[in-house]
């Protein structure tokens, strides 16, 4: 097996349908699962168990859609940095009531869809441990494994978290397939259902090892990374069930995060910061899995699988420039609007107009050209394809403006860009836990416990690296007019909104915003700001609202509640 692939074969063994819409978590957690196809004498065979593990892995690429992508881009829509785009508001209407906070049903098929095909995920992880579990302890990879598994199932419940709030969670392998009827998504308070997540964390955390041979495996600095990341959602108590707002900062999790950041977890298994950012987001295979990616997706067109294993999540954003794009998921004028910068390399503080970039008077930060194609520069860097405010390079006329993402497509002529009858994908891996996230997540628990020095001099690392990150845009000041330009900061006040700042630049279009904003406890200040700037230019904006105590999260799909047997209790909101 080619060590990329770890997520690739045995894709079908205990394959759940993903277009099979279930009506409740009690329908697909099924416990019976593996014995109900292998026999006794096979189940204790460590072959056919690293099957089930590997089926496991699998789910987390078969169960995602261009529609419920497990990137979230599909709900990062909701943020300041993105458009939904597409033709019109009508194109994918649910997602236009998520970007503007209005309308937005229970009944809605994508509230549901996410929530079923999560959870569809943790069925075939939770089949895994129950085999493990029944593994005598000879087995030497046991606990390994059981690791893999755990650090799945956190993956899963993270994932569902960040959306809903109040879920059900899955972890009880000894639960008999009548217990999931009772499941209540109210059991434990949002302190202990980040908890429950950690718990999963902590004990990959333990038993996983430095390295894999199986790139696709998670590591022990996969498992820190994520429960830095878990811990860090938790430090922002919002316990209080009448409310989202955010009620206090705990700093024994702070506390947690420092320690889970700790340099020397990654740096002595051979991870580190990427020596350009750009290296993050390339298709070519010596770029993959590279020392700054502690766990990504593992995608591929060279494995037997008729193409089956490419990112499809993704194939809605390629512009429609090119034959068949659906140009959805474009960069907001907001997020271009923050990489300016000011006369000391710094990030631009002041009032403008919302108004298109003018990169031959305006100086900006490189990740700008990296993360967003421009008018009048170079589509994926290839002159052949030079972006222009016409139709061709949006899809619907310049109602969601002429930008287009970068980090997600490819080179038209690359050979990395597969046509499907529908849409487009590619083999380039998706990263989950990126060093960079885990740096400023370590930066913003030192921030928050007054250690401003040590987080501005985190921020500064990564800016440093930006500032190198210019190999790809070479003659673009010549060429086209760029005026690319960035410094470190010199100074250590106000380290919090420097790090706020810093995860929003070198984060764009990865879908981590509108969650940052939330856990901040910002939403509703910020995302309201947005609209009503956005709203002198561009149409969509102009009965946008986002309502406190309500859009944070997504409601509890009607399905789910009507299903659960008056277990399951609606989000606050008035859904």
């Amino acid at each position: 097996m080619k060590a990329k692939y770890i997520t690739k074969a045995y894709l079908s063994l205990f394959l759940i349908p993903c277009s099979l819409l279930f009506t409740s978590c009690d329908s697909f957690l099924n416990k019976d699962m593996p014995q109900g196809i292998l026999s006794e004498e096979q189940v204790n065979d460590p072959q056919y168990i690293d099957n089930v593990v590997i089926s496991a892995y699998a789910v987390f690429i078969s169960a995602e859609d261009v529609n419920s992508s497990f990137s979230m881009w599909n709900f990062d829509v909701r943020s300041d940095d993105a458009y939904k785009g597409g033709i019109s508001e009508n194109d994918g209407d649910v997602f236009h009531q998520l970007e503007i906070s209005q309308g937005i049903m229970t009944t809605n098929w994508n509230i549901n869809d996410m929530w079923v095909r999560l959870y569809n995920c943790l069925s075939r992880v939770n089949a895994a441990i129950d085999a493990l579990n029944a593994m005598p302890d000879t087995y030497q990879l046991k606990a390994q494994r059981l690791g893999e598994m755990k650090f799945l199932r956190a993956y899963g419940h993270f994932l569902l978290k960040r959306l809903y709030k109040n879920i059900p969670f899955v972890i009880d392998p000894n639960m008999k397939q009548a217990d999931y009827n009772n499941l209540s998504n109210t059991k434990y308070t949002n302190d202990e259902g980040w908890q429950l997540i950690a718990d999963d964390l902590e004990y990959a955390y333990s038993v996983l090892p430095p390295t894999q041979a199986d790139k696709g495996r998670p590591t022990q600095a996969s498992a820190a990374g994520l429960l830095a990341k878990v811990y860090l959602y938790k430090a922002y108590r919002q316990d209080d069930p009448s409310t989202h707002a955010v009620t206090s900062i705990n700093r024994e999790d702070l506390e947690k995060v420092i320690t889970y950041t700790e340099e020397n977890i990654y740096t002595s298994a051979g991870y580190g910061l990427e020596d350009d950012f750009h290296n993050n987001f390339r298709p070519e295979p010596q770029y993959e899995n590279g020392k700054e990616s502690l766990w990504a997706m593992q995608y591929s067109t060279n494995d037997g699988t008729n193409l089956g294993n490419c990112n499809w999540s993704y194939g809605l954003m390629v512009p429609s420039r090119i034959e068949g794009g659906c140009d959805f998921y474009k960069p907001s004028q907001n997020l271009v609007n923050a990489f300016r910068t000011d006369a000391n390399g710094l990030p631009y503080i002041g009032s403008f107009n919302q108004k298109d970039f003018d990169a031959k008077t305006e100086t900006a930060d490189p990740r700008l050209w990296l993360t967003v194609g421009i008018p009048e520069f170079p589509y994926e860097f290839n002159p052949n394809y030079m972006m222009k405010r016409t139709q061709n390079w949006s899809r619907s006329n310049g109602l969601y403006g002429y930008y287009v993402t970068l980090k997600h497509n490819v080179d038209p002529d690359g050979g990395y860009l597969i046509r499907s009858a529908l849409w487009f994908g590619t083999p380039m891996n998706r990263i989950v836990v990126r060093y960079a996230d885990v740096l400023l997540m370590r930066a913003e628990a030192l921030a928050q416990l007054g250690r401003g020095d040590e987080a501005v001099a985190i921020v500064n690392q990564i800016r440093n690296r930006a500032a190198r990150s210019t190999a790809m845009l070479a003659g673009y000041d010549t060429n086209y007019g760029a005026r690319i330009f960035i410094k470190p900061y010199t100074d250590n006040s106000d380290a919090l909104e420097k790090v706020k700042m810093e995860r929003r630049l070198e984060l764009a279009m990865e879908s981590e915003r509108f969650f940052d904003l939330v856990r901040w406890g910002e939403a509703e200040q910020v995302i309201n700001k947005y609209y009503l700037e956005e709203a002198n230019d561009c149409r969509i904006y102009s009965t946008a609202k986002f309502t406190a105590n309500k859009n944070e999260y997504l409601p509890i799909p009607h399905e789910q509640v009507a299903a659960s047997n008056g277990h399951y209790k609606q989000n606050i909101g008035g859904w």
